[in-house]
């Protein structure tokens, strides 16, 4: 009987073996993956979360100051369409004509914010998709970590381009005057920008390519 046990023990730990070998030579064709590192399991992460957020946050963040001058022209872009706005709809009135321009405004104010920050996102993921991949499948960080790494790194970003808009074209178009009311606009602006860029991040995951 013990002769049996041992027997079908060899078996098992020959077939655990077995499985290892081909889960092994099956990843090492894979061109996303990476072996893992001595010491660490293959069931678990290479570090905590909060170092997988550090890390890619700050990856992120060195990405978005290498390239200042696209933050420049976001900027610079951002202040010259709400100049123009401005100028269309410069000094309205409380009266019937004045109230439709409003409208107008208003208008534009949220189809800027939308699609300017869609279409400012819309190819991220899909570009840093084989890195991600790998990065991923190595058990390097999770995909929350990641996710809000680079949500966080852009952020300043996307809630300056409002405020960039909104202070311009607020008083230019003559809407309601006091800090309170203009503070409830740029509220709200900011919050359909952010609420758009998520969409192009919802349209960039859900893309396999950039075409």
């Amino acid at each position: 009987i013990a002769r049996d046990i041992i027997e079908t023990a060899s078996l098992v730990n020959g077939a655990g073996v077995g499985i290892e070998l081909a889960r092994a030579k099956h990843h090492a064709n894979d061109p996303y993956f990476l072996q893992p590192m001595d010491g660490v399991d293959s069931t678990g992460y290479r570090a905590s979360w909060w170092t997988q957020f550090y890390c890619i946050l700050w990856r992120s963040w060195l990405s978005v100051l290498k390239d200042p001058m696209l933050v420049k022209v976001r900027l610079l872009q951002t202040a010259m369409v709400a100049s123009l706005i401005g100028s269309i709809y410069f000094g309205q009135v409380l009266d019937q004509d004045g109230v439709m321009n409003i409208n107008g405004s208003l208008f534009l104010f949220l189809t800027n914010m939308t699609f300017q920050n869609v279409f400012a996102v819309i190819n991220v993921f899909s570009a840093e998709l084989p890195v991600f991949l790998r990065e991923k499948r190595s058990r390097l960080y999770r995909v929350d970590t990641y996710f809000l790494g680079k949500t966080i790194a852009e952020l300043p970003l996307f809630i300056a381009v409002p405020f960039v808009f909104t202070s311009i074209t607020y008083p230019m178009i003559g809407l309601k005057a006091g800090v309170s009311h203009y503070l409830t606009t740029l509220f709200i602006v900011t919050l359909v920008a952010n609420v758009s860029t998520s969409f192009g991040y919802l349209i960039s995951c859900a893309s396999s390519s950039i075409s």
